[in-house]
């Protein structure tokens, strides 16, 4: 009977509940990043019919753009969690078998031999009051293992719920960005501040060295320019959205790995993100630039210019004034061939973001640090 109470104080000693892990509720995550895009699929059936089309369309590529984010991100929990689960299932195959080999060897035993004790009735007493705190504790340990496995059930049939829909996602922004880019052809064209010369573009191209030379040098290829329209953006300095969603990857004046330093930031963003214009504002230039890609240089108000390159579509022309938010093009695809689109990597982690959006501000021809101008703190 003596070994039996030490078998009992093992089992009790196994039972203590382990370290709680932080709950961060991955399955209810994953099913507001679904209805998420269930919205956005409502909201994409109503923009086709909606009076500013642009507009509507553009404010649905970006809550799809939301919605598939925060679903990779879910998911990407849900897998870790699940992982957990496995892991500490697992890892009480032992504690299992050590229980239940203690129950058959209690149970083994003739019922007046169990009740006692060598030790005489304090060891009997003592012995019994361990078999009652056992049973307790064995229904707590099981209430929890049976918590862990519906948990597990639920995570895997949420993970197949919402690759299901992931997919359905996926073919409809791309639809939303077909429709969009028709909806651009086919609007009334946009007020404009100024007609460009093309003779003195081209010359200012092929001239052109640096991005602050071409800068430098646009107002030369303005024929008929009106004064800019009052402006509030000295208001929203250091509040103003990314232009597209995505992290920092490298902020102003930090060196890259051949140690050349830019004035600028360098945004990393999915493939296919739309880039729209963070404020009210004049277009200087859209279009090719040295080796910077597809270009878009916006003049919020007079004196400061926003620079936006590596875009590899373009909606804006030079010289149309535009509102905030706008349309202004669409990033790159380069990584298609070898891209996973249903990974499950979150956006924490920069996993697919495979293109790059080059951000730089220039005040009087002057180059400030865009962290001053916008919520660059604020990952997308």
């Amino acid at each position: 009977m003596f070994a039996d109470v030490r078998w009992i104080a093992l089992i009790l000693l196994l039972l203590v509940p382990a370290g709680a892990l932080a709950q961060q509720s991955p399955a209810d995550r994953a099913r507001a990043a679904m209805d998420m895009l269930r919205a956005a699929s409502a909201q994409l059936a109503e923009a086709e019919t909606a009076r500013d089309r642009v507009r509507a369309l553009t404010e649905t590529i970006q809550a799809f753009e939301d919605g598939l984010s925060a679903l990779r991100s879910g998911l990407r929990q849900a897998a870790i969690r699940e992982a957990q689960l496995s892991a500490q299932l697992q890892a009480r195959d032992a504690e299992i078998a050590t229980l239940l080999a203690a129950l058959q060897r209690i149970g083994a035993q003739d019922s007046p031999v169990a009740l006692l004790h060598p030790g005489g009735p304090t060891g009997t007493a003592r012995s019994g009051m361990l078999l009652a705190e056992m049973t307790p504790a064995l229904n707590a340990r099981a209430s929890g293992l049976r918590r862990d496995l519906e948990d597990l059930q639920v995570l895997r049939a949420l993970q197949g719920d919402a690759a299901v829909q992931l997919t359905s996602g996926l073919t409809e922004v791309q639809a939303a960005r077909t429709a969009l880019s028709h909806a651009i052809a086919e609007r009334t064209p946009l007020p404009k501040r100024f007609i460009q010369d093309p003779v003195r573009e081209a010359i200012l191209l092929a001239s052109a060295e640096t991005l602050e030379s071409f800068a430098d040098g646009l107002s030369q290829v303005v024929t008929q320019q009106t004064p800019p329209p009052p402006s509030e953006l000295a208001g929203v300095k250091g509040d103003l959205p990314l232009p597209v969603q995505g992290v920092v990857l490298r902020r102003a004046g930090v060196a890259d790995a051949a140690g050349i330093t830019r004035p600028g930031v360098i945004l990393a963003t999915r493939p296919q993100a739309i880039v729209t214009s963070p404020t009210p504002a004049t277009i200087r230039y859209a279009g090719p630039l040295l080796n910077l890609g597809q270009v878009v240089i916006l003049e919020p108000q007079a004196g400061v210019l926003f620079i936006l390159a590596g875009l590899d579509v373009v909606y804006a022309t030079a010289g149309e004034v535009i509102d905030g938010g706008a349309p202004l093009g669409l990033m790159g695809d380069s990584g298609a061939e070898n891209r996973r689109e249903l990974s499950t990597d979150g956006d924490d982690t920069g996993a697919l973001r495979s293109e790059t959006l080059y951000i730089e501000v220039r005040y009087k021809n002057t180059p400030e640090d865009p962290g001053l101008w916008f919520e660059t703190d604020k990952n997308g």
